[in-house]
């Protein structure tokens, strides 16, 4: 697998897209900190684009990887080497290689304005990994979206619809239940629903530790008092970590009774 791993990151690392990828968010970074000269309020502006944006691109380039070395991948299941290593190889090393230039893109221009001297390294270091948690997730999820779906098309326009109903829909949907329901306790409804979609929870986790949760009003009150907790912090990370661990199950399930 680990051979796999790295002819996949290496592949991707060469690749225009990977470089365009670094390159935006070196781009992103310094206007930012141009415009904002405050790495505290650079963080928050940063969230807001990174938060739908890393989702977005990690659905796309685990599709297009996945379709685009389908080929190179027959000729690998013809050799005697685990399926599951196959895949989970190709896996890590799309998302790897994403991560890799979200990291450097967006570190380098905070690094050079003086992150380590300011109060929101943590922030930023949470913005970061969960950019990372993130970026692992959709890429997961399109991998199994795209092992599942011959059709080039539907498994796009499949991966596509994933991230428009998590990103977009989802929020429109539960903001709909609790001023229909807003008659009744919604605490735990509000805690379960934030937990079932990975991009709500990153928001929710970056907002507490920027302090700036009272922008949300009772429903801030209810996550700053569960989610703001130690404890919560802790089961926040395990539920990114579950969200992480599950599409990389789905993928091992999908490559070992999958016919090629």
């Amino acid at each position: 697998m680990l051979k796999i791993l790295k002819y996949s990151f290496y592949d991707l690392i060469r690749s225009r897209w990977s470089y365009v990828y670094f390159l935006f968010y070196l781009t992103l970074g310094f206007v930012l900190l141009f415009l904002n000269n405050d790495v505290s309020k650079a963080v928050i502006t940063l969230m807001n684009v990174i938060i739908v944006l890393i989702p977005l691109i990690g659905t796309i380039f685990g599709v297009m990887y996945y379709y685009n070395s389908k080929e190179f991948t027959e000729l690998l299941l013809a050799q005697p080497i685990k399926r599951s290593s196959i895949f989970l190889g190709q896996y890590f090393g799309v998302a790897g290689s994403l991560t890799l230039s979200l990291v450097l893109g967006l570190g380098i221009p905070f690094v050079l304005y003086g992150l380590y001297r300011s109060n929101a390294i943590f922030d930023f270091t949470l913005l970061l990994v969960t950019g990372a948690f993130l970026t692992f997730i959709f890429v997961g999820l399109s991998f199994v979206i795209a092992i599942s779906n011959e059709n080039k098309i539907k498994g796009f326009g499949y991966a596509v619809l994933l991230w428009l109903f998590l990103a977009v829909v989802y929020d429109g949907l539960f903001l709909m239940s609790l001023i229909v329901f807003e008659e009744y306790p919604l605490d735990t409804f509000s805690l379960v629903a934030t937990a079932l979609n990975p991009i709500d929870l990153s928001r929710i986790l970056i907002l507490l530790k920027l302090d700036i949760s009272a922008l949300l009003g009772y429903t801030g009150a209810i996550f700053k008092k569960f989610f703001g907790t130690d404890l919560g912090f802790v089961v926040s990370m395990a539920i990114l970590l579950l969200w992480t661990v599950l599409p990389i199950l789905g993928l091992r399930y999908k490559a070992k009774r999958k016919d090629f």
